[in-house]
């Protein structure tokens, strides 16, 4: 190993724990008593209890708040994948006039400030009854997932050969058919990557799910964990708590198909 590998390993690896130990030190303090959690601390702490992770489902009912950010993620997942993939499949594809102003028009959809809609969307939203509901957060969500979404697919779909699909259509096959038994079974790792992070995206979404809740019955994760409150003073143990049960399943997600995620990464960016 040359010095200059030793280096970048070395460089590598103190990146590696600079990323990795705030991530450490919320779980430890999330098992850490609460008279000890601003006492001096320790890197190996000697009692650990569960009384947080116990509070948190006792005493704030925390299933509800992992309920509506899995139903409000999921659903926003599945349309923005399946209606989505459609659109992008369409401006890879076909030739029609506008597809560049369109894509542009998209773009700029993606990088408007959520906080210049919420009000917007809140006087829609109340005049058709949506607050404080599914459907009322999963068409906001929609607004920035739905052009990620179409944005990641068309340049995996760019990507692929045409003349798969124009030889299974030479075939006898219409294009819906090409693309149903053709493209997508060779689209999955691009489905799959997009899939995810369109999932991880709606799931930390704080602004939108703010706005449209009024109670708890259908606050997200986040907006759960930003609410807590105590009777005297604020309850850190149980919010590093609540962090650490709402981070694990997207970093358990992320780490299972991260292979996934960087292959359809990287196929959709060869061609732009």
């Amino acid at each position: 190993m040359t010095p200059r590998s030793r280096w970048g390993t070395a460089a590598l690896g103190l990146l590696v724990l600079a990323t990795a130990f705030p991530f450490y030190w919320a779980i430890v303090s999330s098992f850490t008593p609460e008279a000890r959690l601003f006492q001096r601390p320790s890197l190996l702490p000697t009692t650990l209890v569960l009384d947080h992770y116990r509070a948190l489902f006792t005493e704030r009912n925390f299933w509800v708040p992992i309920r509506n950010s899995l139903i409000v993620a999921g659903a926003t997942t599945a349309i923005c994948v399946s209606i989505g993939g459609l659109c992008a499949y369409a401006l890879a594809r076909l030739r029609f006039r506008g597809k560049a102003p369109l894509l542009g028009l998209i773009l700029a959809v993606s990088v408007f400030p959520q906080i210049s809609v919420v009000s917007p969307l809140y006087l829609l939203l109340r005049r058709l009854h949506l607050i404080n509901t599914y459907p009322g957060l999963i068409l906001p969500y929609l607004t920035f997932a739905m052009p990620l979404t179409v944005w990641l697919l068309v340049g995996f779909f760019r990507q692929l050969p045409a003349e798969l699909e124009e030889a299974a259509m030479v075939d006898g096959a219409s294009r819906l058919r090409a693309l149903w038994e053709v493209i997508l079974p060779l689209a999955l790792p691009g489905l799959a990557a997009t899939a995810i992070l369109t999932f991880v995206y709606s799931w930390n979404e704080f602004l939108f799910a703010l706005s449209f809740t009024l109670g708890p019955e259908r606050q997200t994760v986040p907006v759960a964990i930003a609410l807590f409150r105590g009777q005297y003073q604020v309850p850190w143990g149980q919010i590093l708590a609540a962090a650490i049960v709402a981070t694990a399943p997207v970093a358990v997600l992320v780490l299972a198909f991260q292979r996934r995620i960087v292959q359809g990464l990287t196929s959709g960016a060869v061609k732009g």
